[in-house]
């Protein structure tokens, strides 16, 4: 580790016993008050320390907020897991977990399909941001403003055909999942994979991961995979009233036939 990273960290335990001046973190380590300075003012443009107005310095909210969604992620996919197998026992299918972070959305967990013919997928790489089902599910969830900023950012490879040309279909997509609850990717990132998902939420009502079920054309098709709808959804009611300790956000009984909805 450099000397400097290394200084900066040792701020952070420091600040950890109560907010210090700039002569006592100069103490700590051992430095001049110009260099303490700069570490101090590094740590503070990225929100993980904060000057009070008395000059002196303690934790920034940055860092607890990093803390706790660090802490968030590890949770839900220990709380998911079992549910996630037990899924899979049921349809066969693989089954996966993912979460929206930096601008990504990455698998968590994933449980491999019992059928020979596999999804090539792994647990920590990127999902195709613009047509699956657990991106659109965990995108669907930010502010509209976010929304659109992310979505202007985006590029929009064509997959397939029916991938997602460009930023008004993207959105357009997106506003649908919000209002349904659910998400699909039917052949928009590969022509013989198909995809539903469903999410998870926590305590607040807002989307803390999604997860999905996948299958290959050659093993079931589309309109069989949606029948699959309500059982993922009640997956993911169940993962959230254990993650959260509220009660099941929706009456998946009043839900639509999906292949209803989807035509």
């Amino acid at each position: 580790m450099s000397q400097t990273v290394d200084r900066a960290l040792s701020i952070l335990p420091l600040l950890a016993e109560g907010p210090a001046d700039l002569g006592r973190v100069a103490e700590r380590l051992g430095v001049h008050k110009s260099t303490a300075l700069r570490l101090l003012r590094t740590l503070h443009e990225h929100g993980l320390v904060y000057r009070q107005s008395d000059q002196r310095y303690r934790l920034g909210a940055r860092l607890f907020a990093l803390a706790q969604e660090a802490v968030e992620n590890l949770d839900i996919r220990e709380i998911a897991h079992p549910h996630l197998v037990r899924l899979n026992e049921q349809c066969g299918h693989t089954v996966h977990l993912a979460v929206y972070e930096e601008g990504e959305v990455l698998y968590i967990d994933k449980v491999e399909s019992r059928y020979p013919v596999r999804m090539y997928s792994r647990i920590g790489k990127p999902v195709a941001i613009t047509v699956a089902a657990v991106a659109k599910l965990l995108l669907a969830d930010l502010p509209e403003t976010e929304r659109r900023t992310l979505a202007d950012k985006l590029d929009y490879p064509m997959y397939t055909a029916r991938s997602i040309p460009n930023a008004p279909a993207f959105l357009k997509e997106l506003a649908t999942v919000r209002e349904q609850g659910w998400a699909t990717d039917l052949g928009g990132h590969e022509e013989s994979i198909n995809c539903v998902g469903a999410p998870i939420r926590g305590t607040d009502g807002r989307v803390v991961a999604a997860m999905s079920v996948s299958a290959p054309n050659v093993v079931v098709t589309a309109d069989e995979l949606l029948t699959l709808l309500p059982l993922v959804r009640r997956t993911a009611e169940t993962i959230s009233h254990e993650y959260s300790g509220t009660a099941p956000l929706k009456d998946l009984k009043n839900l639509k036939d999906p292949k209803e909805a989807s035509s």
